[in-house]
């Protein structure tokens, strides 16, 4: 462990292994050691360090009107300032929890940071969050004060009488009322001035609920140090082993999650690099290409349902040749995205990387060090131990290429959260013999590249096989008539179970018993016999958790075979 100040937020040359010569992946990782200062706070790396870089840009931001805006990192650290000492003399201390539901806007940014400079915890929420999901995770974390933006103003108020703690409501673009004070007014004439408090690096920084489709959601709680515990993958895989002082970050993912946050966001920041913010509403394939233009973003973060969007537009109009890594995770990429993405982006690395909230950033590519290889998810990151272990014994007895269920060493892991929030029987649950399970079933080559099957729930058994459905809905994916897919395991006299499609078309086709025999034909003609889909429905969406994960369980319900699930 380093010792320094929080106010130091020196460099730490362990996070800076991009900058060296590796011969390959495997002496990076042998390489590597974790460095975790005794004292951190995530404000002082991400905002206070770069403050005085004069015209260092922190923040793009451009809305859906289409008004653009840049903010330096003097000008985060100063509004950040300000508001942390607004939410101090309304009383807002260290420990207290705040909640930011903002969407990719600079004030996003903002609360984070002046919550963290108080010593407080911030608690990300989607602005997709119903009034339900809302108070839910107010309550439940017992906020005293809340960022809010206008899209999700009606959602809170419906709530807040329900949230006792919450005292002080933070408006961003929406009309105050009664109490509530706009953003801008509330930090209006308040001092530029505040020291960020000094923090433990074990002290809460973050809770993020869990989107899980069964029970009441976990709050995840992350301490400071989980910052650095993300920077290894973050350079391997989202950064492919080089930063340039020209560098820009973005991902069109909503920033409620520790996807985009600590995929993205803080890990831009922590490096100094401006991140772009767009808050331009529903995602759109063509504006993507337009902003990867305009603001020459160099590496970018997007789910593969969003590359394939972009897949249908003519890219020829765009100059995207800045573009040099493309990262995507939370379902597996497909060759075809990655041979279209090579193609369109001149070259750029393609990569793949998994995590979850728990314990992020823990597998993935990195091209620069090490081969491609279709169908897995990469290596674990410099600093991780995953291994594939076995699910009632958390043992990692799993012999090489079976399956079993993923599992990531907790002990002395910066990025593996602390415990869930008052749910210590889930926390016991979760981290057995040493292990942080993640309840995810994959297997690992003697090479050490990791394979996601699926999630432990989602096996389906038919005839005595083995079928995980994220290999026969990519195979589904493939067929061009086929815009989306799900897959569940449905009951069947014969078999047991057999795999039941769920199927969105794209247009220009429409849904026919000769299409679905195709589709079958199809999966049959690239999967095993047994894995085909025997049952197709043809339906206009699939259910979608708040990450945009498809909700096999609600699938599922509706076929009348329900079982537990998380996203």
């Amino acid at each position: 462990m380093t010792t320094e100040t929080t106010a130091d937020a020196s460099r730490l040359d362990a996070y800076h292994f991009y900058e060296d010569d590796w011969e390959d992946y495997d002496h990076l990782r042998e390489g590597f050691e974790w460095d975790v200062p005794e004292r951190a706070n995530i404000a002082s790396y991400l905002c206070d360090r770069w403050a005085n870089d004069e015209g260092r840009v922190a923040l793009y931001a451009e809305n859906e009107a289409g008004a653009e805006r840049s903010y330096t990192f003097a000008e985060l650290q100063e509004t950040a300032n300000r508001l942390a000492n607004y939410l101090a003399e309304r009383g807002v201390e260290r420990g207290d929890r705040v909640g930011v539901n903002a969407p990719q806007k600079p004030e996003t940014v903002f609360a984070h940071v002046a919550a963290w400079k108080l010593g407080a915890v911030s608690v990300p929420l989607s602005t997709l969050f119903g009034p339900d999901a809302l108070g839910y995770r107010l309550d439940d974390s017992d906020a005293v004060a809340c960022v809010v933006d206008e899209s999700n103003l009606d959602a809170l108020r419906a709530v807040r009488d329900d949230c006792p703690a919450l005292e002080t409501v933070v408006t961003v673009d929406g009309d105050p009322d009664g109490d509530e004070t706009d953003f801008w007014d509330a930090i209006d004439g308040r001092s530029s001035d505040f020291e960020t408090v000094d923090t433990d690096a074990e002290a809460d920084a973050i809770v993020i609920y869990t989107s899980g489709t069964t029970g009441e959601p976990k709050g995840v709680r992350h301490a400071h140090r989980v910052i650095f515990g993300h920077l290894p993958l973050f350079l391997t895989t989202f950064c492919n082993m080089e930063l340039d002082s020209d560098d820009t970050f973005w991902t069109p993912s909503e920033w409620a999650w520790v996807a985009s946050l600590f995929d993205v966001v803080f890990p831009g920041l922590y490096y100094g690099k401006p991140v772009l913010a767009y808050a331009g509403g529903p995602f759109d394939a063509e504006k993507a290409f337009e902003l990867v233009e305009t603001y020459g973003v160099t590496n970018f973060f997007a789910p593969a349902t969003a590359l394939r969007m972009m897949m249908q537009v003519d890219s020829s109009k765009y100059d995207v040749d800045d573009l040099r890594v493309i990262a995507s995770g939370g379902e597996s990429l497909g060759q075809s995205i990655v041979e279209w993405a090579e193609d369109v982006f001149a070259g750029a690395a393609v990569h793949e990387g998994y995590g979850q909230t728990e314990a992020n950033l823990t597998i993935g590519d990195c091209t620069a060090l090490m081969e491609f290889r279709e169908g897995t998810m990469g290596r674990a990151a410099p600093g991780m131990e995953v291994a594939i272990v076995d699910p009632e014994t958390a043992e990692p007895t799993v012999e090489a290429g079976e399956l079993g269920e993923i599992a990531v060493r907790y002990d002395g892991n910066p990025v593996c959260f602390k415990e869930y929030w008052r749910k210590p029987d889930r926390t016991e649950r979760k981290v057995k013999n040493g292990w942080l399970l993640t309840e995810d079933l994959g297997s690992m080559d003697p090479d050490g590249y990791i394979a996601f099957e699926s999630r432990t729930d989602d096996v389906i058994i038919s005839s005595g096989y083995r079928i995980g459905p994220v290999e026969v809905e990519e195979s589904l994916a493939s067929h061009p008539a086929v815009a989306d897919a799900a897959v569940v395991g449905v009951p069947d006299d014969e078999r047991g179970e057999i795999p039941k499609a769920f199927v969105v078309c794209t247009a220009g086709h429409e849904a026919s018993p000769d299409l679905a025999t195709e589709i079958q034909n199809h999966v049959k003609e690239r999967l095993a016999a047994y894995e085909y889909p025997r049952e197709v429905e043809f339906v206009d969406d699939l259910p979608k958790t708040e990450t945009g994960k498809v909700r096999r369980a609600s699938l599922r319900d509706e076929e009348g075979v329900g079982s537990e699930e998380t996203a």
